[in-house]
C-alpha cells in the first residue's frame, strides 16, 4: 500500500488551478502534517500478577508502515498514573517487540500501556496509544469486577453537518459512556409540539451506533428520545433547521465512493464550490463546480486508494473557502483487502504436550511474520481490538468505540460503520486552523535511532571547540576510537546509534595528559515524556474482596504457569548446584568463606569472583545493570529513578553491602572496580531471597582489567531494551525432578519476527499444554509495497 494516494482532478467545466487560500492550505497540510499512529498487539487480553506480557508494536504513517521513526517508548502506569516500567523499543520498518514482567505483589487492579514515537510528541497526547490492561491478583484486598453502571449519555449528528429545510437528512445516533454500554437500545424522533406521535422509530446496530433519515421543515423543533434496555432513556434536541445551505449526501460501493450536493436558497448557488478529498492528511480527490446549478454529483473511483481500504474525508468549500460541509466514509468496506497465509503443511494433534507444525509458504511475497498461537475453548467471545481496528478506525480517533474490532469482522455491518463515521470528525487537523496558515510546531524531528550529546571536562573547565578522542566498547566488541571536536557550548555528538548492549565511552584528550583530571557526562537526546492526560475510562470497578475471593479459570491457569516455571528455575539451579559436589575447594569458594558469615551461607545461592575471575564489568555502568541476565529467576524492573531494582521469582530482593541492608540506589553509585563478589541467595535462610555485595578487603585486587575498570573519564549509556526471548520448549515429562503435573499454559507460541530464510521455511511450532483441543493461531505479515497479511484461524 505504499503511496496509495491517487491524486484525482475532476471539475464540472476545469480543474482547481489557482493558488487560492484553500490551494495553499493543501500544500501546507502535505507537507507539515504527517503523522503516525500505533497498535500494540500482546499476547493475551488479561494477566495475572506475576506473568510476563508479549507484546509487538506496529507504528503507521497513515495506512503504511512508518519509515518517520526508529524508535518506540512503551511505558506501563498503574490506575494512579505511577510508572511501573518501561522499554526503548527500535522500530525496524515500523514494527518492534518486547515484554513486561509483572511482580508477584502487583495489586489487583486495571493497568495502561502507553505507546508512542518521539515524533508523536509534537501533536496531540490523545492520539497515542493507550492499552487497558486488567491484572488479577488473588492475594489483593480488592477485585476487578465488570460495572454495572449505566451512565451512558446519546448525541445525534446529521449527515455532512447541516439540517436544511426540505432536505432528507441522514442522522447518526452515537452512545458515549465510560461503563459497559447497553447491548440493545431503541430510539423514536418526535416533534417537541406533537410529541405522542412519533415521526420515525430506529434500532441501534450495536452498543454504540443507530441511523435514522428525516425530512424538517422550518420552526419545527425535532428531538430525539433513547431508551436501553433496562428502561433508561434519554431526550437530546436535533439541531435548529436551517434555512438555506449545502445538504450532502454520500454512498459507499464496490466502484467507489458517490456524493450528491444539494443546495438551498444560497445566493451564487453551487457555483465555485470545491470538494476535495484527504486520506490520511494527504490530498487525494479535487473537483470544482463552475457551473450554475444547485445539485451536484459525481463518483470517486476506489482508484485514489489504488484499491486500499482507508477513511476518506470530504470536505465541501464555497467561493470563499469557508468549509461548509464535511463527511467521513470508509473505502470498500465490503472487500477488505487483506491476505491469508500460504500454509503449505500442518501436523496438530490434540494429545497434551505433543508437538505441532504449521509450514508457510517460502514462495510467498511475505517474508516475516508475527504469530501468536494460544489455546482455544470454544467459549472464547469475538475480540473487542485488533490490528484492522487499530489501522482503520481507532488509530485516528480519540473518542472511545466499544468493540472496534466488530467493523472488520467477517459478519461486519456495513451501515453501521457508517453511522459510526457520520458521528465522528478528522481531529488530526482542522480546516479552519489550516486555511489560517497555522501549522504544527515540531519541537522534536523524527530521528533516526537513538543520539546522545557528550560533554567532555578536563580540570574543571569546558572543552569548547576542541579536539576529543571518545573510545567507544560495546559489549565484548573490540574498542574503536574516534575523534569529535566540541561545539562552543562544549559538546560532542554521537548520533543514530543502534544497539542492544551497554556502549563505553571514554575520553581522552591527548597522549600526554592520560585520564587524570577528565571528566564526561553523555545526555541522552531521544528521550521519553511524561504523561499529563487522563487515561481513558474502562467497564471494570474495584470491589472489596471477601474471604473466599472467587479466581477465574484463565487467572487460576496463569498462577499455575508460573508455579511450573518456577520449579523448573529451580531444579536448574539445584543441578548446577549438584554438579559442584565433591569437588576440590577452589579460590571462588575460599572467597565465599572470607567475606560471607553463616547468616549469608546458603547452598541455594549463585557466587560471582570479581578478585580471582575476570567478569568483564567494564561494559556495563554499575553491578546492578551487569547482573541482568546472568543468574536463573533473577530479573530487574527500572524504578523512578532509573535504577534497576532486582527481582528473584517476581518478589523484589533485599539488597545488602557488606552483608548490611542497602537499596538499589547505593548500589548503583559504588564504583564496580570496589567489587569483591556478588552473591544471589534465593530463599536462604534468614536472609530469604537477597542480593548480597562484598567489596574489597585489605590487599585485594581485581582480577578485571585495570584499564577497563570504569573511572571518572567513562560513561556507559544504555541502548534499546533486548526483547526476551519466549520459550518453547515442552515441559519434560520423564525428569522426576522437572516432572510438571499440569501444563496449563495459555500461550502456547509467540514470535514477533518469524523469518523466511533461504535455508529454513517460515514454521510454527509449539508443543501443547494438557488440555487443548483446538488452538486459536493468529498470523500477520506485511509484504514490501505494504500489502496487510491478517490471518486469524481455529485449528483442530
Amino acid at each position: 500500500m505504499k503511496n496509495i494516494f491517487f491524486v484525482l482532478l475532476i471539475s464540472m467545466v476545469q480543474p482547481v488551478l489557482a493558488q487560492t487560500k484553500l490551494e495553499k492550505a493543501i500544500t501546507s497540510l502535505e507537507n507539515n502534517y504527517d503523522q503516525e499512529k500505533v497498535y500494540l498487539l500482546t499476547d493475551k487480553s488479561q494477566y495475572a500478577a506475576g506473568d510476563k506480557i508479549w507484546f509487538k508494536s506496529f507504528v503507521f504513517d497513515g495506512y503504511n508502515r512508518s519509515t518517520l521513526s526508529t524508535t518506540l517508548f512503551v511505558e506501563l502506569y498503574n490506575a494512579d498514573k505511577k510508572l511501573i516500567d518501561w522499554k526503548t523499543i527500535l522500530l525496524t520498518n515500523g514494527e518492534g517487540s518486547g515484554d513486561f514482567q509483572l511482580k508477584e505483589d502487583l495489586p489487583e487492579q486495571v493497568y495502561f500501556v502507553r505507546a508512542y514515537t518521539p515524533y508523536m510528541t509534537n501533536f496531540n497526547e490523545d492520539f497515542q496509544m493507550v492499552k487497558t490492561i486488567p491484572v488479577y491478583n488473588p492475594q489483593s484486598t480488592e477485585s476487578l469486577a465488570i460495572s454495572k453502571s449505566s451512565d451512558w449519555s446519546a448525541k445525534a449528528f446529521p449527515e455532512g453537518g447541516n439540517f436544511i429545510n426540505g432536505m432528507p437528512t441522514k442522522f447518526a445516533v452515537r452512545l458515549s459512556g465510560t461503563a459497559t454500554l447497553p447491548e440493545n437500545w431503541t430510539g423514536k424522533v418526535i416533534d417537541a409540539q406533537n410529541p405522542n406521535v412519533p415521526i420515525t422509530t430506529f434500532k441501534s446496530f450495536d452498543r454504540n451506533v443507530a441511523s435514522f433519515k428525516i425530512t424538517p421543515a422550518t420552526g419545527k423543533k425535532y428531538q430525539v428520545i433513547v431508551q436501553d434496555n433496562a428502561g433508561k432513556s434519554q431526550t437530546i434536541d436535533l439541531p435548529q433547521v436551517a434555512d438555506s445551505g449545502l445538504s450532502l449526501e454520500v454512498y459507499s460501493s464496490k466502484e467507489g465512493i458517490k456524493y450528491t450536493l444539494k443546495g438551498v436558497n444560497l445566493k451564487q448557488q453551487l457555483q465555485n464550490y470545491k470538494i476535495v478529498g484527504t486520506i490520511s492528511n494527504h490530498l487525494a480527490y479535487k473537483a470544482n463546480i463552475k457551473n450554475v446549478t444547485n445539485e451536484a454529483s459525481s463518483l470517486i473511483p476506489t482508484k485514489i486508494s489504488n484499491g486500499a481500504n482507508c477513511i476518506l474525508q470530504l470536505a465541501i468549500f464555497d467561493e470563499q473557502d469557508h468549509c461548509v460541509a464535511q463527511r467521513l466514509c470508509f473505502i470498500k468496506p465490503d472487500q477488505l483487502k487483506i491476505e491469508k497465509a500460504e500454509i503449505i503443511a500442518q501436523n496438530i494433534k490434540q494429545t497434551p504436550r505433543a508437538f505441532n507444525s504449521i509450514d508457510l509458504s517460502p514462495e510467498s511475497y511475505f517474508k516475516n511474520y508475527t504469530v501468536l498461537v494460544s489455546e482455544d475453548d470454544g467459549t472464547q467471545k469475538p475480540e473487542e481490538e485488533n490490528l484492522l481496528s487499530g489501522l482503520w478506525l481507532t488509530g485516528d480517533f480519540t473518542a472511545k468505540i466499544d468493540s472496534p474490532a466488530q467493523y472488520f469482522s467477517k459478519n461486519a455491518n456495513t451501515e453501521a460503520l457508517d453511522a459510526l463515521l457520520i458521528s465522528e470528525k478528522w481531529q488530526r487537523f482542522d480546516w479552519n486552523s489550516v486555511l489560517s496558515g497555522a501549522v504544527p510546531s515540531l519541537k522534536t524531528n523524527s530521528q533516526k535511532f537513538l543520539s546522545y550529546k557528550v560533554k567532555p571536562i578536563q580540570n574543571g573547565s569546558l572543552l569548547i571547540n576542541t579536539n576529543v578522542n571518545l573510545m567507544l566498547k560495546l559489549g565484548k566488541d573490540e574498542p574503536v576510537i574516534n575523534q569529535f571536536t566540541t561545539d562552543q557550548n562544549g559538546y560532542a555528538y554521537l548520533n543514530n546509534l543502534n544497539y542492544d548492549e551497554p556502549l563505553d565511552v571514554s575520553l581522552f584528550v591527548n597522549k600526554e595528559s592520560g585520564t587524570d583530571n577528565l571528566f564526561v557526562t553523555i545526555e541522552p537526546l531521544v528521550t521519553p515524556t511524561s504523561f499529563k492526560g487522563n487515561f481513558p475510562g474502562t467497564k471494570y470497578t474495584l470491589v472489596k474482596s471477601g474471604e473466599n475471593k472467587t479466581i477465574s479459570k484463565a487467572v487460576s491457569r496463569a498462577i499455575n504457569t508460573q508455579r511450573n516455571t518456577k520449579k523448573t528455575e529451580n531444579t536448574d539451579v539445584q543441578i548446577e548446584e549438584v554438579k559442584l559436589v565433591g569437588k576440590k575447594q577452589d579460590p571462588k569458594e575460599e572467597l565465599d568463606k572470607q567475606l560471607s558469615t553463616g547468616m549469608f551461607n546458603s547452598m541455594n545461592s549463585t557466587i560471582f569472583d570479581f578478585v580471582n575471575e575476570d567478569q568483564h564489568v567494564a561494559g556495563s555502568s554499575n553491578i546492578l545493570d551487569w547482573l541482568q541476565g546472568r543468574a536463573a529467576g533473577l530479573t530487574f524492573h527500572r524504578n523512578n529513578s532509573g535504577v534497576n531494582v532486582p527481582y528473584i521469582r517476581g518478589q523484589q530482593a533485599k539488597m545488602y553491602l557488606d552483608e548490611m541492608p542497602t537499596d538499589a540506589s547505593m548500589i548503583a553509585n559504588l564504583p564496580v572496580s570496589n567489587i569483591a563478589m556478588v552473591k544471589i541467595l534465593k530463599g536462604a535462610g534468614l536472609v530469604g531471597d537477597a542480593v548480597a555485595i562484598y567489596t574489597m578487603r585489605g590487599n585485594m585486587k581485581s582480577k578485571n582489567n585495570e584499564k577497563e575498570t570504569q573511572k571518572n573519564n567513562s560513561s556507559v549509556i544504555k541502548g534499546y531494551d533486548h526483547p526476551s526471548e519466549f520459550p518453547i520448549e515442552m515441559l519434560d515429562n520423564d525428569d522426576p525432578a522437572k516432572k510438571v503435573d499440569n501444563d496449563t499454559r495459555e500461550t502456547l507460541y509467540w514470535n514477533p519476527n518469524l523469518f523466511d530464510s533461504d535455508y529454513v521455511p517460515p514454521r510454527i511450532k509449539f508443543f501443547n499444554n494438557d488440555s487443548a483441543k483446538q488452538f486459536k493461531v493468529l498470523i500477520i505479515s506485511f509484504d514490501e509495497d505494504d500489502n496487510l497479511l491478517y490471518d486469524q484461524q481455529i485449528f483442530k
